[in-house]
């Protein structure tokens, strides 16, 4: 089934713009979106600005478009599964077309002290698998502090992560 980029043409105000709503009917079907995510959508294929601020303006107001929900979700799912950290939730959001303030909520719950505890998680998931040799120690700490930075971690506090880590998990071997 192929869809057109283009909306049916229709002279007619009141049609065009219920194909707009079934149009981000079906995409919130799929998942959750944002606001700018939907009416990038809708221009795409081509819809007038009016007509979709007239839809979106109704999504929301019945609560099909919520971002700042959308970004709690998105943050607690991403944070969980991925192991994000601040500075890339932020960024992933961004992207999304969520609202600075929105964002600044959404991670209001992720103290210095929680993003660490994640994070050396993360580190102790990998250093398990890691064969770790004599002169490794350069090597290992390089890859997993990338790791942590690709996530969004703070470099600094990745840094004193892996290290600690590392020693922990020699310690562990060496018993």
């Amino acid at each position: 089934m192929t869809v057109s980029s283009q909306p049916p043409s229709t002279s007619d105000p009141v049609k065009r713009a219920e194909q707009a709503r079934a149009l981000c009917l079906r995409l919130l079907t799929v998942r959750a979106r944002t606001r700018a995510e939907l009416a990038g959508q809708l221009a795409k294929r081509g819809y007038p600005d009016d007509v979709g601020e007239v839809v979106l303006d109704r999504l929301t107001e019945v609560g099909l478009i919520d971002d700042a929900d959308f970004a709690e979700q998105w943050v607690r799912s991403r944070r969980v599964n991925a192991g994000k950290g601040r500075r890339a939730l932020a960024a992933e959001l961004r992207t999304k077309g969520v609202d600075d303030e929105v964002i600044n909520a959404a991670l209001a719950d992720i103290d210095a002290g929680a993003e660490r505890t994640r994070a050396e998680e993360l580190v102790r998931n990998k250093l398990r698998r890691e064969r770790l040799g004599d002169d490794d120690d350069l090597k290992v700490t390089r890859r997993l502090v990338g790791m942590l930075a690709r996530r969004g971690y703070n470099q600094g506090m990745a840094f004193d992560v892996v290290s600690a880590e590392l020693a922990a998990e020699r310690e562990r071997r060496r018993v």
